[in-house]
Order: C-alpha cells, then sequence, then structure tokens
C-alpha cells in the first residue's frame, strides 16, 4: 500500500531523509549543448548583478540560448561574430560529440572529492534531454554523443556508493517558448503558459522517476502554473517510488523538504534543512571566458563547505564539464584539494548537527562550530597553525594563534587539535 497520497495533507507527512541531512556535501552537474559555444561574460555572482543587467550580460553559460536571443549584449555579440546571426542553437547538437567522457572518471573524482551524492542536469530550459524520452527525440541519445548520459553516469556513481540524483528545468522550456527573458517577472511568469508543456514536463518527471528512481528531485526555478493540480501526483509518486526522496523548494512556494540558496540569492536558515548551490566559478555551465581569479580554490570551496554545515546546510557544488567530457583541470584541482583535507577532518563534517553558537567572524579569521553527540568541533578559517603544531600530532590549542580575535580565542579555550593542517586550509580543534 502507498504511504503517501496525491494531497498535500498526506504530503506533509514527509521528512528530510537521515542520508540526505548527513550527507552535506554534493555534486551538481551542468553539462548540456551550452558547453559547445562555453561562452558568457564572467560579469559576477548571481545576486549581486541587478535584474535589468542580468538577462542581457549574465556570467551562467547555461544561459546561452536566451542570451542570445535577447539580441543585444556581451553573448550575443560573440554568437555573431563566431557562428554568425542566422545560426540557430538546436546545430550546437550534432557538434556535442562528448568524445572523452568516462563516467567512471568522473564518479572516481567525485568520491574523492568526498562527495556522498550527485546530481545531474537531465533537462536545462534548452529543452535537450540527456536521457532517451519517450515524449521527445531531442536528446543525447538521438543527437550529439548519442549516449544516454544519465543512465550511465547514474551506474558509475551508484557503483561507488554515492547517491544519485536529478535536476530538471520546469517552468522553462525555450523550444516550447522561446521568447527572450528580460527579467525575473519574465521567467516565472511568461514562459510556457500551456497546458500541453506543464503536461509534457509532468510525464517527462514521471519517466524519470520511474527509470532513473532519483534520490534527489532537484527541480529548477519552479513547476508550470497550468500544471500546478499534478503537483501532489507528482510528489506522491515520488516518494512512494523513493522512499528515501528528498525534494528541493522550487515549485512556486507550494512545497519543499529543503531551501535552496544559490550564490547570494536566499538566505541561510539554521531552523530548517537548507542548500548551498553554486558553480565552482560564476557559471554553472562551462565557461571557456573563466579564469582562476573566477574559481574557488580548495582552500575557499572548503571554508565555504566549513560554514555552509555549521549553519545546517548541505553544500551542492558545481562542476562545468567542457563538450569532450573533460572536468576542467582546475575544477578537479579544488575538488581532490577538498577531498584530501576532508579525509583528515571529515569527523567535523559528515553527520553533524549544527552547534548551538553560531559563526564568528573577525576580521580575516572565522570559527564555525558543530557537534556530534557530546564532541564538539571548531573549523578555523584563517589562521595558521605551522607553527604552533607538528602535522598529525594531537594537542591542546593554547594559546590560539595570534590572528585569532578575542571571541574566537574564548571559544577555542580547552579545545584540542585532533587533525592535519595544511596551509591555507581551515583549522579542526575538538572538544
Amino acid at each position: 500500500m502507498n504511504r503517501y497520497r496525491p494531497n498535500w495533507n498526506s504530503l506533509r507527512d514527509h521528512k528530510v531523509p537521515e542520508w540526505y541531512d548527513f550527507s552535506k556535501l554534493g555534486i551538481f552537474i551542468h553539462w548540456g549543448l551550452y558547453s559547445v559555444p562555453a561562452f558568457a561574460p564572467p560579469t559576477g555572482e548571481l545576486g549581486a548583478i541587478p535584474d535589468h543587467e542580468w538577462f542581457v550580460s549574465n556570467p551562467y553559460a547555461e544561459w546561452y540560448y536566451n542570451s542570445v536571443n535577447v539580441g543585444r549584449g556581451p553573448t550575443y555579440e560573440h554568437h555573431v561574430k563566431t557562428y554568425g546571426a542566422d545560426f540557430k542553437y538546436e546545430r550546437f547538437a550534432d557538434m556535442w560529440k562528448a568524445e572523452n567522457w568516462d563516467p567512471d572518471r568522473w564518479a572516481e573524482l567525485f568520491e574523492e572529492a568526498g562527495a556522498k551524492y550527485v546530481v545531474a542536469v537531465s533537462k536545462h530550459h534548452d529543452g535537450f534531454c540527456l536521457y532517451p524520452s519517450r515524449y521527445t527525440d531531442y536528446s543525447s541519445v538521438d543527437r550529439g554523443p548519442c549516449r544516454n548520459i544519465i543512465g550511465e553516469l547514474a551506474e558509475a556513481v551508484r557503483k561507488r556508493g554515492i547517491r544519485f540524483g536529478l535536476y530538471y528545468s520546469s517552468i522553462i522550456d525555450w523550444r516550447f517558448m522561446d521568447e527572450p527573458a528580460f527579467s525575473d517577472e519574465d521567467v516565472h511568469n511568461s514562459n510556457c503558459p500551456t497546458h500541453e508543456y506543464a503536461d509534457y514536463a509532468f510525464k517527462q518527471w514521471m519517466e524519470l522517476i520511474d527509470d532513473y528512481r532519483p534520490d534527489v528531485l532537484w527541480n529548477d526555478i519552479g513547476w508550470p502554473y497550468a500544471g500546478e493540480h499534478m503537483l501532489p501526483h507528482l510528489l506522491a509518486h515520488y516518494y512512494n517510488t523513493c522512499p528515501d526522496g528528498v525534494a528541493n523548494d522550487r515549485f512556486n512556494g507550494l512545497w519543499h523538504d529543503y531551501w535552496c540558496k544559490e550564490y547570494q540569492q536566499g538566505s541561510m536558515n539554521r531552523e530548517e534543512k537548507w542548500e548551498m548551490t553554486r558553480g565552482l566559478g560564476l557559471s554553472f555551465g562551462y565557461n571557456a571566458q573563466e579564469g582562476p581569479e573566477h574559481t574557488l580554490s580548495a582552500q575557499a570551496l572548503t571554508g565555504l563547505l566549513s560554514s555552509t554545515v555549521a549553519n545546517n546546510g548541505n553544500l551542492l557544488i558545481n562542476v562545468g564539464p567542457m563538450a569532450d567530457g573533460t572536468i576542467p583541470e582546475i575544477q578537479e584541482k579544488s575538488l581532490r584539494g577538498m577531498g584530501k583535507w576532508l579525509k583528515a577532518n571529515g569527523e567535523a563534517i559528515y553527520g553533524t548537527c549544527p552547534d548551538t553558537r553560531e559563526s564568528i567572524i573577525e576580521g580575516n579569521v572565522s570559527a564555525h562550530f558543530t557537534r556530534k553527540g557530546e564532541r564538539r568541533y571548531i573549523i578555523l578559517e584563517g589562521v595558521d597553525a605551522r607553527e604552533q603544531f607538528v602535522p598529525g600530532v594531537t594537542g591542546q590549542y593554547s594559546p590560539l594563534v595570534p590572528q585569532a580575535g578575542a571571541r574566537v580565542r574564548a571559544a577555542a579555550d580547552g579545545i584540542f587539535v585532533s587533525a592535519e593542517h595544511a596551509e591555507g586550509f581551515p583549522v579542526v580543534l575538538v572538544g
């Protein structure tokens, strides 16, 4: 007998599964036709650029279709110069070959990074599916790579004991409505308003659930308004099919298991589960215009993970592979560096709860607090412990390094060093 019925009263019994709460770290993957042009101006983070500028000059390479369609701005100018004004976006489908893609190589990297779950884009706003859909032949099986990318990746990831989730763009599909979006209002209210599209999105989500049993249902932006009455049916089917499944919050305010924060848009919530998502750079899709100055280093990535976990969040960090299937070396370096730190210090991250104390920031030094049972952890960013301790040796952390302010020194009183230190990485103290 199904536990959940297709109504909101029944669905409210669903809780965030323990595996998701304790996993702390996931990998997001944006890979698609937009990886061929791989262009966007690296203008800044989401939430820091005014709405009227964002849609003409945004740093998201996966928004290439819309950025060209607006008819002005850096991406439009690049497209006209490189491919010509009459070059249609769909032609990238036959240019995307994924000739060097090895899903096992990706899975090995994600495991080495310390990720406990992976969320892959099955269909982005451009409508191109990375799996064989019964409702369209505009897919990676019929065009371009001629491979079931979702199926192959799911198998490779799950072989390593990593959970596998799916992203799907529900409220936007530019093949159904290709009027350019110039504002956030256009995105939410002018895209794909028909019942025909709402039915299409519902059916594709249902086939993804039935065929791949995703551990995470990651819906983007919103749910088609014409199909809101079908949402309880979808969610009930999902939770009944995937008992350990978890869904995000992008359903027009109608539903959430956890809240999302994307770059500077949104906020953390210590009272409810939330997820921080962003690219290693300023874009989710691969952007050849980005360099080291736009990319999180291993140290910065580890600090972001620590601050997120200490405030009741998970970090879903995105990789943007190149069109041939290669993950850029600069992204791989950051992931492996974080993974090395987690091998030594993971007990302060995985399976922890936020401490009652909130993070302290004093100048360039930050202190984040987690706990596991009676054990407390302090994760310090911006301090240099090399002169105070020999790596790998346990000892009392007193006096604290000079860089730390008075509140940080007081919080660390009586705490002990428990793990290895590396230059620039957070220092973990245990009490």
